[in-house]
């Protein structure tokens, strides 16, 4: 279907990789794989044909449709909601306003036996061909479906474009694609602005309705829902696993174990070859034997060992101070903003020790509960904190504060205490600060590498009560893990906003769900959580 032939990308001396070959099928599901920097974009890039290699190429059929969703975009603001989603079917639409023309023109010509008039026929004929071969579609119908399950309002479909963040223009461009219906769709961290509702609507129409889909993703649970092949990218090669990711890990575990025990037997027989060539090259009767290893070992090509971090960092919050039994108590808690009641009536009590996690779409309320838990904003009701309660907060909004004048080493060095101390460097590298870039000053780093400098940070502060507002964008895997272990081995209470389930899962005891203008107790880790909400959204299909 599409070739990806002998593609070479060069970045300054270096390769980022050298001569990779692949193929992709159709309703191939593929995770593309790789740690920060190994090259995954550029070559999603290099297929959507918005990036260029440094030798080789990409080839597809002819009329090969590809849509492509970045990580970031900025989408223009000329239109309403529903009018820059509808642009999906622009082509479409157009063809039929060009027939309707074409008919017209041709009911007031009276030439007609004019060569003219004989090539408008031709030309509606083709047209009318192509455009009823195409599945009638009621586009309407099919704008609202998707915008929807992204999680728009019907209330949002009149507003202009302008009023949304940049995480909801990047779902208006998710739900354009999606309605074109490429052959192939190619996704870039799609799920970071995705609330958990959305993500399985997503993975649903991935599934089920598209053809073949690339994407790159730091969410676990949506790559081993949606693929069933995984690339991974890796000093400058590519390894092709027919296997989800869950399983692409074992393999590859299994793959790394081989060339290490084939990089160990062959280091030990050049050992042995070169401890054979220092003992008999001044000695006549060896002399061919000795010339014949030293071309052997000329010629040997060394196998290498695939790049795997082994640093095991364990990542500890310093002890919490001790807090109250209840460090948030909330009773009837409402919260308007002039007519838009964004929840009514809620209430909530959470016990020192408890993880839980605050879900449900964005937008309806779970921030700003953290706002009025941290006394940003005023309410009605009570809400009380409990004795000694100290709070460490991480929103979006951290990086901002960060001193821009100091090296990213300085900023951490400056709060850290005791054994970390020792462990800075390690800690940087696990962040992707590694080597030079530790020496960095904050006001050159990107948003996002502010973000993970701005985590850092956090977890050094001894608080008792943290605040976690969607932690885990920017970040890859093996930091969320570490993220993960520490937050679970973390002595006190947690509060978490997030839509990333695998992090959820296993950390978190209890979910506050917001939705509806009220919030929700629920008794249930996040698989529970998600189970209850299948079968009711089950039940209101059937109503």
């Amino acid at each position: 279907m599409i070739s990806v032939d002998s593609l070479t990308v060069q970045h300054g001396g270096s390769a980022l990789f050298s001569n990779i070959s692949f193929s992709i099928n159709e309703n191939d599901k593929i995770a593309l794989m790789g740690k920060n920097g190994a090259g995954k974009s550029t070559l999603l890039k290099i297929i959507a044909g918005v990036g260029k290699p440094s030798s080789g190429g990409v080839s597809a059929p002819k009329d090969f449709v590809i849509s492509y969703l970045p990580q970031h975009l900025l989408t223009k603001d000329d239109a309403t909601v529903f009018e820059e989603t509808s642009k999906a079917f622009a082509s479409y639409l157009d063809m039929k306003t060009e027939i309707e023309a074409l008919n017209e023109e041709l009911t007031v010509r009276t030439d007609y036996d004019s060569e003219e008039y004989y090539k408008i026929i031709e030309k509606v004929s083709e047209l009318s061909e192509k455009f009823y071969s195409i599945e009638e579609v009621n586009y309407e119908a099919e704008v609202e479906k998707v915008l929807l399950g992204l999680g728009f309002e019907r209330a949002d479909f009149q507003r202009p474009t302008s009023e949304f963040s940049g995480g909801w223009r990047m779902r208006i461009e998710l739900a354009k694609i999606l309605l074109q219906k490429p052959d192939l769709i190619l996704l870039d961290e799609p799920t970071n602005h995705l609330d958990i509702e959305s993500i399985q609507w997503l993975e649903e129409f991935l599934t089920e309705k598209a053809k073949a889909v690339i994407v790159i993703s730091h969410d676990r649970a949506f790559v081993d829902n949606i693929t069933t092949r995984t690339i991974e990218v890796t000093m400058g090669r590519i390894y092709d696993y027919k296997a989800k990711y869950s399983h692409y890990l074992e393999l590859r575990k299994e793959r790394r174990e081989h060339q290490q025990k084939a990089y160990e037997e062959q280091q030990k027989m050049i050992a042995d070859n070169m401890q054979f060539i220092e003992r008999f090259k001044g000695t006549y009767s060896k002399t061919l034997q000795v010339q014949s290893r030293v071309k052997m070992l000329e010629k040997l090509e060394i196998v290498e060992v695939d790049e795997v971090d082994n640093s095991a960092l364990k990542l500890r919050f310093p002890p919490s101070p001790r807090s109250g039994k209840y460090p948030v108590i909330v009773e009837e808690l409402s919260k308007s903003y002039d007519d838009h009641v964004v929840f009514k009536n809620a209430s909530m009590t959470i016990e020192r020790g408890q993880k839980i996690a605050f879900v449900g779409k964005n937008g309806e309320g779970k921030s700003t509960m953290i706002k009025a838990i941290m006394g940003e904003i005023d309410f009605e009701g009570r809400l009380e904190l409990g004795h000694n309660t100290q709070i460490g907060y991480f929103a979006q909004n951290q990086a901002s504060l960060l001193d821009e004048n100091l090296t990213v080493f300085d900023t951490i060095d400056r709060i850290a205490v005791g054994e970390i101390r020792s462990k800075i460097k390690d800690l940087l590298g696990a962040f992707m600060f590694g080597g030079d870039n530790s020496m960095k000053k904050v006001k050159v780093l990107s948003g996002g590498e502010k973000t993970r400098l701005a985590m850092i940070k956090l977890l050094l502060e001894p608080v008792n009560l943290l605040i976690l507002d969607e932690p885990t964008n920017h970040l890859d895997m093996k930091t969320k893990d570490i993220i993960k272990d520490a937050l679970k081995a973390f002595d006190g209470t947690l509060i978490l906003v997030s839509h990333d389930r695998d992090f959820l899962d296993g950390l978190v005891t209890k979910v506050y769900e917001f939705g509806n203008k009220r919030v929700r107790e629920h008794f249930e880790d996040i698989n529970g959580f998600l189970a209850y909400k299948k079968m009711e959204n089950l039940r209101e299909v059937e109503k």
